[in-house]
Formats: C-alpha cells, sequence, structure tokens
C-alpha cells in the first residue's frame, strides 16, 4: 500500500487547502485502486530499466517479474506469447500487454503522465520523438552495445560502439548547453529513453570525464522524485 502523507500547517482551514487535501487523498485512493502493473524484466537490462524508472517516477504500483534471459527464458512459447521478439521489457496493465521500451513509455506518459511526460504541442513531440529515435539508434548502437560488450561478452566491435558513443555524446553536451532537459526545460520521455545507457556508459569502457553538461543532466534525472537506478556492474571503467 501507497501512502501520501499530508502536512498542513497550523492555522485557518481556507478553501484552498480544503481543495488541496481533497486532490491528495483522490491521488492516494488512485493509486492504492490501481492493480499493480506487470513488468517482465531483467535487472540488468537497459531497456527495462527505462521502463521501471518510468512506473516509479509516475508512482504506479509495480509488480517485478525476473525473466531469466541467461537461461532462454524470454525465447520460450510462455514468454513469445507476450512479445513474440522475444525481448525484454513487456508489461501486462490489467490485461492490457505491451512491449517495446518506447512504446511502453509512450503508453504510460499518455495514459497516466497528465501532460508531463509527453507534450500535446505538435513542435514539442517532435523534439521527444527526436531522442525516442536516438535511443533506438544512436543509443543504442552506441553506448548500449559497448555495454553489451563488456556486461554479457557480445561479440561486437568494441572500438566503433566506443567511436559512436563519443558521437553521440558531444551532440548531447552541445544540446544540454542549451536546454536543462534533452527537449526543453522540463523532464519528458525523451530523457527517461535516454538515461540508462548514458549513465551506465562507463561499464562499457565509455568515459564522461568530457561531458559535464551530460553529467549534470544525469544528475537532474537522479534527483527526480521517486527516482530508482539500475544496479551497476564492475566492468570497463566501472571495474573495482
Amino acid at each position: 500500500m501507497l501512502v501520501i502523507p499530508v502536512f498542513v500547517r497550523r492555522g485557518e482551514d481556507t478553501p484552498h487547502r480544503r481543495d488541496h487535501r481533497v486532490e491528495l487523498k483522490q491521488q492516494s485512493e488512485y493509486v492504492m485502486s490501481q492493480q499493480a502493473i506487470k513488468l517482465y524484466r531483467h535487472p540488468l537490462s537497459g531497456h527495462a530499466h527505462r521502463v521501471e524508472l518510468m512506473l516509479s517516477l509516475l508512482g504506479l504500483p509495480t509488480e517485478l517479474v525476473f525473466v531469466d534471459l541467461m537461461k532462454g527464458a524470454h525465447k520460450t512459447p510462455e514468454f513469445l506469447a507476450r512479445n513474440r521478439f522475444g525481448q525484454v521489457p513487456v508489461i501486462d496493465d490489467n490485461g492490457t500487454v505491451l512491449a517495446d521500451s518506447n512504446a511502453i513509455l509512450v503508453y504510460l506518459a499518455a495514459k497516466y503522465g497528465k501532460g508531463q511526460w509527453l507534450p500535446s504541442d505538435p513542435v514539442d513531440q517532435a523534439k521527444v520523438q527526436r531522442w525516442l529515435s536516438a535511443a533506438a539508434g544512436q543509443i543504442n548502437s552506441g553506448p548500449a552495445t559497448a555495454r553489451l560488450i563488456t556486461v554479457f561478452g557480445a561479440g561486437y566491435d568494441a572500438e566503433d560502439a566506443i567511436k559512436r558513443s563519443h558521437g553521440l555524446l558531444k551532440v548531447m553536451e552541445e544540446e544540454l548547453g542549451q536546454s536543462r532537459f534533452l527537449a526543453g526545460d522540463k523532464p519528458t520521455i525523451a530523457d527517461i529513453a535516454a538515461y540508462t545507457y548514458v549513465s551506465h556508459a562507463p561499464e562499457g569502457n565509455v568515459a564522461l570525464t568530457d561531458y559535464p553538461n551530460v553529467r549534470a543532466w544525469l544528475s537532474s534525472i537522479e534527483a527526480l522524485p521517486h527516482f530508482v537506478g539500475m544496479q551497476r556492474t564492475a566492468k570497463g571503467l566501472q571495474e573495482a
């Protein structure tokens, strides 16, 4: 059960205070009545962590379902019935089953985000979509791939992945010098889609030392209420 505390100063009970308490009570009742969303994930999957982070930021009750990638649990008939591509993450929101991390972010933001995480303005939406595309493109082929090599032993070209990572980080560094977050001055699902693999880039031997704006952006994400990180590994530049 999630309990939302309400702190009220002593003094006159104004209509504003009463309205505020009603709003918080309604929010609390909604969260407590919301059936837990099942998240099928592996704790070291950056794609799955995007969704786990979004669920936490939205304050949604979540049931984490471990999928043992090392034993091929994502390729079993039972799992393939949820996602025919055989990949995590997958969510089950009271019978609505969805796969693909970015698609799930769009769904969660649209259904539960109250306009905060996915803007309605066409230009602002396009800015968010640009970074969702980057998450599936440059981030995936850069820091995500570099980390796959060191953490999971994937047979990719490490030098190429690291080079791609720095190409991406240079763009992010420049753009984050102009705005606090990727698609403007407020956090959106663009930031959630990009955060995990950039934050864990050192595990793939990609240093963040030369990118102060990127590191400040990571800190801004980590300062958000209800932030949850992904388990780190002693790989790459993170080796003890």
